[in-house]
Protein backbone atom coordinates (compact mmCIF):
# COMPACT_ATOMS: atom_id res chain seq x y z
CA UNK A 1 0.00 0.00 0.00
CA UNK A 2 1.59 3.55 -0.82
CA UNK A 3 1.14 5.50 2.41
CA UNK A 4 -0.19 9.46 2.36
CA UNK A 5 -0.10 11.00 5.49
CA UNK A 6 -2.19 8.10 7.38
CA UNK A 7 -3.79 7.17 5.04
CA UNK A 8 -2.95 4.43 2.41
CA UNK A 9 -3.88 4.18 -1.14
CA UNK A 10 -3.39 1.21 -3.45
CA UNK A 11 -0.26 -0.15 -4.95
CA UNK A 12 -1.46 0.53 -8.87
CA UNK A 13 -1.60 4.17 -7.72
CA UNK A 14 2.25 3.83 -7.73
CA UNK A 15 2.07 2.91 -11.39
CA UNK A 16 -0.96 5.50 -12.28
CA UNK A 17 0.81 8.78 -13.87
CA UNK A 18 -0.24 12.10 -14.05
CA UNK A 19 -0.61 13.77 -17.35
CA UNK A 20 2.06 16.23 -17.01
CA UNK A 21 0.88 18.39 -19.53
CA UNK A 22 -1.70 19.15 -16.86
CA UNK A 23 1.27 21.18 -14.95
CA UNK A 24 2.37 22.69 -17.37
CA UNK A 25 -1.44 24.04 -18.54
CA UNK A 26 -1.64 25.28 -14.99
CA UNK A 27 1.50 27.64 -15.09
CA UNK A 28 0.29 28.30 -18.53
CA UNK A 29 -2.78 29.47 -17.37
CA UNK A 30 -0.93 31.37 -14.05
CA UNK A 31 0.99 33.12 -16.98
CA UNK A 32 -1.67 34.43 -18.59
CA UNK A 33 -3.30 35.73 -15.37
CA UNK A 34 -0.25 37.86 -14.75
CA UNK A 35 -0.71 39.38 -17.94
CA UNK A 36 1.41 37.17 -20.34
CA UNK A 37 0.69 36.27 -23.52
CA UNK A 38 1.03 32.35 -24.38
CA UNK A 39 0.45 30.14 -27.20
CA UNK A 40 -1.34 27.35 -26.29
CA UNK A 41 -0.10 24.24 -28.46
CA UNK A 42 0.07 21.51 -25.25
CA UNK A 43 -3.79 20.38 -25.04
CA UNK A 44 -5.67 18.13 -27.59
CA UNK A 45 -8.65 20.17 -27.68
CA UNK A 46 -10.16 21.97 -30.78
CA UNK A 47 -10.00 25.43 -30.62
CA UNK A 48 -13.77 25.63 -32.37
CA UNK A 49 -16.64 25.93 -30.12
CA UNK A 50 -19.70 23.35 -30.67
CA UNK A 51 -21.49 23.92 -34.30
CA UNK A 52 -24.88 25.55 -33.48
CA UNK A 53 -26.89 23.03 -34.69
CA UNK A 54 -25.87 20.87 -31.94
CA UNK A 55 -25.89 23.78 -29.37
CA UNK A 56 -29.52 24.67 -30.12
CA UNK A 57 -30.30 21.13 -30.21
CA UNK A 58 -28.88 20.79 -26.31
CA UNK A 59 -30.73 23.85 -25.18
CA UNK A 60 -34.28 22.53 -26.70
CA UNK A 61 -33.38 19.19 -25.07
CA UNK A 62 -33.30 21.34 -22.18
CA UNK A 63 -36.19 23.12 -22.94
CA UNK A 64 -37.97 19.98 -23.59
CA UNK A 65 -37.47 18.44 -19.83
CA UNK A 66 -34.73 15.70 -20.68
CA UNK A 67 -32.87 15.29 -18.29
CA UNK A 68 -33.35 12.31 -16.68
CA UNK A 69 -31.44 8.46 -17.70
CA UNK A 70 -31.32 7.23 -20.71
CA UNK A 71 -30.85 3.02 -20.97
CA UNK A 72 -27.32 1.97 -19.83
CA UNK A 73 -26.57 1.71 -23.12
CA UNK A 74 -27.57 4.75 -24.75
CA UNK A 75 -30.15 6.94 -26.27
CA UNK A 76 -31.82 4.00 -29.22
CA UNK A 77 -32.39 7.47 -31.15
CA UNK A 78 -28.83 7.90 -30.87
CA UNK A 79 -27.54 4.52 -31.27
CA UNK A 80 -29.78 4.33 -34.91
CA UNK A 81 -28.46 8.18 -36.08
CA UNK A 82 -24.54 6.49 -35.38
CA UNK A 83 -25.71 3.36 -37.19
CA UNK A 84 -27.00 5.41 -40.27
CA UNK A 85 -23.57 7.80 -40.36
CA UNK A 86 -21.82 4.07 -40.62
CA UNK A 87 -23.97 3.67 -43.52
CA UNK A 88 -23.45 7.02 -45.23
CA UNK A 89 -19.46 7.50 -44.40
CA UNK A 90 -18.57 3.92 -44.71
CA UNK A 91 -20.83 2.11 -46.73
CA UNK A 92 -21.03 -0.06 -43.49
CA UNK A 93 -24.39 -1.99 -42.22
CA UNK A 94 -24.34 -1.70 -38.41
CA UNK A 95 -26.64 -2.72 -36.11
CA UNK A 96 -27.62 0.11 -33.64
CA UNK A 97 -27.88 -2.79 -31.14
CA UNK A 98 -24.26 -3.14 -31.24
CA UNK A 99 -23.29 0.59 -30.39
CA UNK A 100 -23.04 1.94 -26.94
CA UNK A 101 -23.14 5.28 -25.86
CA UNK A 102 -20.29 6.03 -23.04
CA UNK A 103 -19.24 9.63 -21.32
CA UNK A 104 -16.45 9.76 -23.55
CA UNK A 105 -14.60 7.47 -25.43
CA UNK A 106 -12.13 6.79 -22.06
CA UNK A 107 -15.85 5.47 -21.03
CA UNK A 108 -15.90 3.30 -24.03
CA UNK A 109 -12.24 1.87 -22.99
CA UNK A 110 -12.60 1.43 -19.53
CA UNK A 111 -15.83 -0.56 -20.34
CA UNK A 112 -13.81 -3.07 -22.94
CA UNK A 113 -11.32 -3.53 -20.91
CA UNK A 114 -13.47 -4.11 -18.09
CA UNK A 115 -15.27 -6.76 -19.79
CA UNK A 116 -12.50 -8.69 -21.29
CA UNK A 117 -9.31 -8.26 -19.44
CA UNK A 118 -8.20 -10.36 -16.05
CA UNK A 119 -6.01 -9.43 -13.70
CA UNK A 120 -2.54 -10.07 -15.34
CA UNK A 121 -3.26 -10.65 -18.30
CA UNK A 122 -1.24 -8.84 -21.27
CA UNK A 123 -2.69 -5.71 -23.56
CA UNK A 124 0.10 -4.65 -26.39
CA UNK A 125 -0.27 -0.88 -27.36
CA UNK A 126 2.04 1.01 -29.34
CA UNK A 127 4.96 3.35 -27.38
CA UNK A 128 4.48 6.08 -27.75
CA UNK A 129 0.54 6.72 -27.09
CA UNK A 130 -1.95 7.83 -25.39
CA UNK A 131 -1.28 7.55 -21.79
CA UNK A 132 -4.79 6.52 -20.68
CA UNK A 133 -4.81 3.25 -22.68
CA UNK A 134 -2.03 1.76 -20.46
CA UNK A 135 -3.71 3.64 -16.90
CA UNK A 136 -6.36 1.96 -18.00
CA UNK A 137 -5.50 -1.15 -18.18
CA UNK A 138 -3.14 -0.81 -14.90
CA UNK A 139 -6.73 -0.22 -13.20
CA UNK A 140 -7.53 -2.69 -14.02
CA UNK A 141 -4.63 -5.09 -12.64
CA UNK A 142 -3.68 -5.75 -16.38
CA UNK A 143 -0.29 -5.51 -17.83
CA UNK A 144 -0.30 -2.56 -20.25
CA UNK A 145 2.64 -3.81 -22.82
CA UNK A 146 4.01 -0.85 -24.72
CA UNK A 147 5.90 -1.40 -28.00
CA UNK A 148 8.47 1.00 -29.21
CA UNK A 149 7.59 2.15 -32.36
CA UNK A 150 9.41 4.56 -34.42
CA UNK A 151 8.83 6.04 -38.62
CA UNK A 152 9.63 2.90 -39.65
CA UNK A 153 6.07 1.60 -39.22
CA UNK A 154 4.69 5.12 -39.38
CA UNK A 155 4.94 4.63 -35.45
CA UNK A 156 2.18 2.05 -36.05
CA UNK A 157 2.24 -1.49 -34.75
CA UNK A 158 2.68 -4.03 -37.35
CA UNK A 159 2.05 -7.74 -37.48
CA UNK A 160 5.60 -8.42 -37.01
CA UNK A 161 5.40 -6.49 -33.81
CA UNK A 162 2.53 -7.81 -32.55
CA UNK A 163 4.31 -11.18 -33.02
CA UNK A 164 7.29 -10.27 -31.29
CA UNK A 165 5.68 -9.76 -28.05
CA UNK A 166 2.95 -12.01 -28.18
CA UNK A 167 2.45 -14.37 -24.86
CA UNK A 168 0.48 -16.74 -23.70
CA UNK A 169 -0.31 -13.94 -21.53
CA UNK A 170 -2.24 -11.20 -24.17
CA UNK A 171 -5.56 -10.82 -24.47
CA UNK A 172 -5.71 -7.91 -26.65
CA UNK A 173 -4.24 -5.27 -28.52
CA UNK A 174 -5.12 -1.83 -28.95
CA UNK A 175 -4.07 0.64 -31.82
CA UNK A 176 -5.02 4.22 -32.68
CA UNK A 177 -6.05 5.36 -36.19
CA UNK A 178 -4.88 8.44 -36.54
CA UNK A 179 -2.83 8.06 -33.39
CA UNK A 180 -2.43 10.93 -30.36
CA UNK A 181 0.56 11.64 -30.33
CA UNK A 182 2.07 10.86 -33.85
CA UNK A 183 -1.34 11.79 -35.82
CA UNK A 184 -0.17 8.55 -38.34
CA UNK A 185 -2.62 5.82 -39.55
CA UNK A 186 -2.44 1.81 -39.72
CA UNK A 187 -2.67 1.47 -43.28
CA UNK A 188 -5.46 -1.17 -44.74
CA UNK A 189 -3.01 -3.77 -45.60
CA UNK A 190 -1.21 -3.75 -42.06
CA UNK A 191 -5.05 -4.01 -39.92
CA UNK A 192 -5.43 -6.59 -41.83
CA UNK A 193 -2.82 -8.74 -40.92
CA UNK A 194 -2.85 -7.66 -37.68
CA UNK A 195 -6.84 -8.22 -37.30
CA UNK A 196 -6.01 -11.95 -38.83
CA UNK A 197 -2.99 -12.73 -36.95
CA UNK A 198 -5.86 -12.01 -33.54
CA UNK A 199 -8.32 -13.37 -34.54
CA UNK A 200 -6.18 -16.81 -35.02
CA UNK A 201 -5.26 -16.12 -31.38
CA UNK A 202 -8.56 -15.76 -30.30
CA UNK A 203 -7.90 -12.48 -28.85
CA UNK A 204 -9.12 -9.45 -29.46
CA UNK A 205 -8.66 -6.35 -31.05
CA UNK A 206 -9.43 -2.75 -29.67
CA UNK A 207 -8.99 0.23 -32.21
CA UNK A 208 -9.54 3.66 -31.80
CA UNK A 209 -10.99 5.91 -34.40
CA UNK A 210 -11.78 9.28 -32.42
CA UNK A 211 -10.34 11.14 -34.71
CA UNK A 212 -11.39 9.69 -37.76
CA UNK A 213 -13.08 12.44 -38.83
CA UNK A 214 -10.08 14.76 -39.03
CA UNK A 215 -8.18 13.11 -41.94
CA UNK A 216 -6.66 14.87 -44.57
CA UNK A 217 -6.17 13.10 -47.78
CA UNK A 218 -8.27 9.97 -48.32
CA UNK A 219 -10.61 8.88 -46.21
CA UNK A 220 -9.70 5.23 -44.91
CA UNK A 221 -12.31 2.14 -43.87
CA UNK A 222 -13.34 1.98 -40.53
CA UNK A 223 -11.84 -1.45 -38.89
CA UNK A 224 -15.31 -2.43 -38.30
CA UNK A 225 -15.33 -3.40 -42.29
CA UNK A 226 -13.27 -6.25 -41.12
CA UNK A 227 -15.98 -7.12 -38.51
CA UNK A 228 -18.42 -7.08 -41.06
CA UNK A 229 -19.66 -9.67 -43.35
CA UNK A 230 -21.83 -8.18 -45.58
CA UNK A 231 -23.62 -11.04 -46.58
CA UNK A 232 -24.14 -12.53 -42.44
CA UNK A 233 -23.41 -9.40 -40.72
CA UNK A 234 -21.21 -11.68 -38.23
CA UNK A 235 -18.77 -9.53 -36.06
CA UNK A 236 -15.80 -11.33 -35.06
CA UNK A 237 -13.59 -10.02 -32.10
CA UNK A 238 -13.17 -6.11 -32.58
CA UNK A 239 -14.18 -3.21 -30.65
CA UNK A 240 -13.93 0.18 -32.37
CA UNK A 241 -14.33 3.19 -29.69
CA UNK A 242 -15.14 6.76 -30.79
CA UNK A 243 -16.75 10.08 -29.93
CA UNK A 244 -17.97 13.55 -30.30
CA UNK A 245 -14.72 15.21 -28.46
CA UNK A 246 -12.67 15.66 -31.59
CA UNK A 247 -14.50 16.29 -34.86
CA UNK A 248 -17.52 17.35 -33.53
CA UNK A 249 -16.05 19.39 -31.56
CA UNK A 250 -18.00 18.66 -28.19
CA UNK A 251 -15.28 18.07 -25.56
CA UNK A 252 -16.69 19.15 -22.70
CA UNK A 253 -19.99 17.03 -23.51
CA UNK A 254 -18.47 13.98 -22.58
CA UNK A 255 -20.03 11.71 -25.15
CA UNK A 256 -18.62 8.84 -26.83
CA UNK A 257 -19.53 5.67 -28.24
CA UNK A 258 -18.36 1.78 -28.64
CA UNK A 259 -19.22 -0.69 -31.21
CA UNK A 260 -18.72 -4.10 -29.65
CA UNK A 261 -19.88 -8.05 -31.11
CA UNK A 262 -23.39 -8.54 -30.27
CA UNK A 263 -22.37 -11.50 -28.48
CA UNK A 264 -20.71 -9.02 -25.30
CA UNK A 265 -23.47 -6.36 -25.45
CA UNK A 266 -25.31 -7.86 -22.83
CA UNK A 267 -21.99 -7.82 -20.28
CA UNK A 268 -21.06 -4.36 -22.01
CA UNK A 269 -24.78 -3.03 -20.55
CA UNK A 270 -24.41 -4.92 -16.80
CA UNK A 271 -20.87 -2.99 -16.42
CA UNK A 272 -21.67 0.68 -17.33
CA UNK A 273 -25.09 0.28 -15.07
CA UNK A 274 -22.75 -0.35 -12.65
CA UNK A 275 -20.00 2.26 -13.44
CA UNK A 276 -22.28 5.19 -14.77
CA UNK A 277 -25.66 4.00 -15.43
CA UNK A 278 -25.90 6.48 -18.43
CA UNK A 279 -24.13 8.70 -20.61
CA UNK A 280 -25.54 12.36 -19.86
CA UNK A 281 -28.85 12.57 -21.37
CA UNK A 282 -28.77 16.51 -22.60
CA UNK A 283 -25.46 15.90 -24.32
CA UNK A 284 -26.88 12.65 -26.27
CA UNK A 285 -29.77 14.33 -27.62
CA UNK A 286 -27.96 17.29 -28.59
CA UNK A 287 -25.29 14.93 -30.77
CA UNK A 288 -29.03 14.05 -32.31
CA UNK A 289 -27.79 17.14 -34.36
CA UNK A 290 -23.96 15.95 -35.09
CA UNK A 291 -24.86 14.24 -37.83
CA UNK A 292 -27.20 16.60 -39.49
CA UNK A 293 -25.97 17.73 -43.13
CA UNK A 294 -25.28 21.47 -42.19
CA UNK A 295 -23.59 20.16 -39.15
CA UNK A 296 -21.30 18.07 -41.41
CA UNK A 297 -20.73 20.92 -43.83
CA UNK A 298 -19.00 22.96 -40.57
CA UNK A 299 -17.47 20.05 -39.21
CA UNK A 300 -15.69 19.28 -42.79
CA UNK A 301 -14.73 22.99 -43.16
CA UNK A 302 -13.17 22.99 -40.00
CA UNK A 303 -11.11 19.67 -41.09
CA UNK A 304 -9.83 21.64 -43.71
CA UNK A 305 -8.70 24.58 -41.15
CA UNK A 306 -6.71 22.02 -39.38
CA UNK A 307 -4.97 20.64 -42.58
CA UNK A 308 -3.52 24.03 -43.26
CA UNK A 309 -2.36 24.48 -39.83
CA UNK A 310 -1.00 21.37 -40.43
CA UNK A 311 0.69 22.21 -43.67
CA UNK A 312 2.55 25.34 -41.78
CA UNK A 313 3.67 23.85 -38.47
CA UNK A 314 4.94 20.92 -40.00
CA UNK A 315 7.86 22.55 -42.45
CA UNK A 316 7.95 25.76 -40.15
CA UNK A 317 9.13 23.16 -37.31
CA UNK A 318 11.66 21.24 -39.45
CA UNK A 319 13.18 24.38 -40.79
CA UNK A 320 13.60 25.16 -37.24
CA UNK A 321 15.57 21.87 -36.46
CA UNK A 322 13.14 19.61 -35.30
CA UNK A 323 12.89 16.08 -36.73
CA UNK A 324 9.67 15.17 -37.56
CA UNK A 325 9.84 11.61 -39.62
CA UNK A 326 6.35 11.01 -40.62
CA UNK A 327 3.95 13.02 -41.97
CA UNK A 328 0.58 13.16 -40.27
CA UNK A 329 -2.62 11.87 -41.91
CA UNK A 330 -4.99 12.94 -39.20
CA UNK A 331 -5.64 14.77 -36.24
CA UNK A 332 -3.60 18.06 -34.94
CA UNK A 333 -0.75 16.72 -33.84
CA UNK A 334 2.89 16.58 -34.70
CA UNK A 335 5.53 14.42 -32.88
CA UNK A 336 8.79 15.96 -32.79
CA UNK A 337 11.92 14.66 -31.98
CA UNK A 338 14.08 17.33 -29.96
CA UNK A 339 17.33 15.41 -29.32
CA UNK A 340 19.17 18.25 -31.18
CA UNK A 341 18.25 20.91 -28.51
CA UNK A 342 17.81 18.75 -25.06
CA UNK A 343 17.85 15.54 -24.02
CA UNK A 344 14.79 16.23 -21.10
CA UNK A 345 11.86 17.00 -23.00
CA UNK A 346 10.03 17.85 -19.46
CA UNK A 347 12.54 20.98 -19.06
CA UNK A 348 12.50 21.54 -22.49
CA UNK A 349 9.06 22.27 -22.67
CA UNK A 350 8.66 24.35 -19.07
CA UNK A 351 12.12 26.84 -19.98
CA UNK A 352 10.04 27.24 -23.45
CA UNK A 353 7.07 28.31 -21.36
CA UNK A 354 8.67 30.30 -18.94
CA UNK A 355 11.02 31.75 -21.34
CA UNK A 356 9.04 32.20 -24.78
CA UNK A 357 5.34 31.65 -23.68
CA UNK A 358 4.34 28.63 -26.05
CA UNK A 359 3.41 25.67 -24.44
CA UNK A 360 3.86 22.32 -25.55
CA UNK A 361 4.20 18.52 -24.41
CA UNK A 362 6.77 16.63 -23.39
CA UNK A 363 6.92 13.24 -24.62
CA UNK A 364 7.16 11.54 -21.36
CA UNK A 365 3.22 11.75 -21.21
CA UNK A 366 3.24 9.30 -24.03
CA UNK A 367 5.47 6.38 -22.73
CA UNK A 368 9.21 5.52 -22.35
CA UNK A 369 10.27 5.38 -25.95
CA UNK A 370 12.74 8.09 -26.68
CA UNK A 371 10.03 10.54 -24.62
CA UNK A 372 12.96 12.45 -23.19
CA UNK A 373 13.94 13.70 -26.90
CA UNK A 374 10.38 14.31 -28.12
CA UNK A 375 7.80 16.96 -27.52
CA UNK A 376 4.27 17.01 -28.95
CA UNK A 377 2.92 19.98 -30.72
CA UNK A 378 -1.13 20.44 -30.72
CA UNK A 379 -2.06 23.02 -34.16
CA UNK A 380 -5.23 23.43 -32.16
CA UNK A 381 -4.87 27.25 -32.45
CA UNK A 382 -5.30 29.82 -35.01
CA UNK A 383 -2.94 30.55 -37.73
CA UNK A 384 -2.14 33.90 -36.23
CA UNK A 385 -0.95 32.14 -32.82
CA UNK A 386 0.88 29.29 -34.66
CA UNK A 387 2.94 31.93 -36.75
CA UNK A 388 3.92 34.17 -33.52
CA UNK A 389 4.57 30.48 -31.69
CA UNK A 390 7.07 29.34 -34.68
CA UNK A 391 9.07 33.18 -34.26
CA UNK A 392 9.46 32.53 -30.57
CA UNK A 393 10.67 28.82 -31.08
CA UNK A 394 12.83 30.08 -33.41
CA UNK A 395 14.09 32.49 -31.02
CA UNK A 396 14.35 29.96 -28.28
CA UNK A 397 16.66 27.28 -29.75
CA UNK A 398 18.59 29.76 -31.44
Amino acid sequence: MKETGKLQTAKRMRDIQPFHVMALLARARELEAQGRSIIHMEIGEPDFVTPDPILEAGKQAFNDGHTHYTPALGLPQLREAIAYYYEQHYQLTIASQRIVITPGASGALLLVLGVLINPGEQVLMADPGYPCNRNFVRFMDGDAVGIPVDASTDYQLSKELIEQHWTDKTRAVILASPSNPTGTLVDKKSLQEINEFIQQKNACLIVDEIYHGLIYEDKPESALALSNNKSNNKPNNIFVINSFSKYFNMTGWRLGWLVAPPAIIDDLDKLAQNIFLAAPTPAQYAALAAFKEETITILDQRCQEFKQRRDFLLPALRDIGFNISSTPQGAFYLYAECSQFTNDSYQFAIKLLEEKGVAITPGIDFGKNKANTHVRFAYTTSMVNLREGVERLKSFVS
